[in-house]
């Protein structure tokens, strides 16, 4: 073999290994975002320990009429918001806050792969709506913005919302969901839900204690902190190891039987 050839075998090697080590790499700071994130929404309980006190009883209930549960809605007392097939053999249960950054960062990291998987009728998503920001930082942006999702959801349009929401969030301290104009204004972004019957339902607060419902059954479960998310009642998102190719290797797996 001429000098020439061995060069040229040695560069293709030294370049496959640098486009590997640069995979590597990718993947161990993917994982490090969401477990990241994660660790921030649930130490930062403690950092904001005099917030919680001085909004002591903000938490609760707010006390807005009869539980009206949105469209569609299943699992015990209505709480879940179905995405998927009813015959998918996997099944994943998400715990969402709307302001949590730690749920937006799960969302940009598998949001690809769970459309996929729930488009392919391989997985089912059941979403759960929690308000925990608005308990540790005061506010009620957690809560207006999961009311507007499941008036989303009335319109038969809870994942395209349910994206735009957490596509457009605000800092973890601005309480800018808030604002209903600021959610019935993003509803722009999906095709079709911006109507009367849904600028409504955002304005009435119709949900408002369907999420307060929601919001003491996550408090019951004692999960800690959010996104808490199951696969099958395995809470996977505490596994270092997981990435969303290995939860689609794994829903595929259940799929096959």
């Amino acid at each position: 073999m001429s000098e020439k050839n061995r060069d040229g075998k040695r560069t293709a090697r030294e370049r496959l290994a640098v486009e590997r080590e640069k995979q590597r790499a990718a993947d161990k700071r993917r994982r490090a975002l969401i477990v990241g994130a994660s660790v921030v929404c649930v130490l930062g309980l403690a950092a904001v320990a005099g917030v919680v006190a001085a909004n002591a009883g903000k938490d609760k209930s707010t006390d807005a009429g009869p539980t009206v549960a949105p469209s569609g809605a299943r699992g015990k007392d209505s709480l879940a918001i179905p995405v998927g097939k009813d015959g998918a053999r996997s099944t994943l249960t998400v715990w969402e806050d709307f302001r949590c950054p730690a749920c937006q960062a799960f969302e940009v990291a598998y949001r690809p792969t769970l459309h996929e998987l729930t488009d392919a009728g391989k997985l089912r998503v059941e979403y759960h709506l929690v308000r925990l920001i608005d308990g540790n930082l005061g506010g009620t942006g957690s809560l207006r913005a999961a009311n507007a999702a499941a008036c989303a959801q009335d319109a038969g349009k809870f994942r395209d919302y349910h994206d735009v929401l957490f596509a457009n969030q605000p800092k973890e301290t601005d309480d800018a969901f808030a604002d209903n104009d600021k959610l019935t204004g993003l509803a722009g972004k999906v095709e079709g839900l911006d109507t009367p019957a849904f600028r409504a339902c955002v304005k009435n607060g119709t949900h408002d204690s369907w999420v307060d419902k929601s919001h003491q059954a996550f408090k019951s479960g004692d999960f800690g902190g959010t996104p808490t998310v199951l696969l099958d009642g395995r809470n996977i998102y505490q596994d270092r190891t997981m990435t969303p190719a290995k939860l689609k290797q794994m829903v595929e797996a259940a799929d096959r039987g």
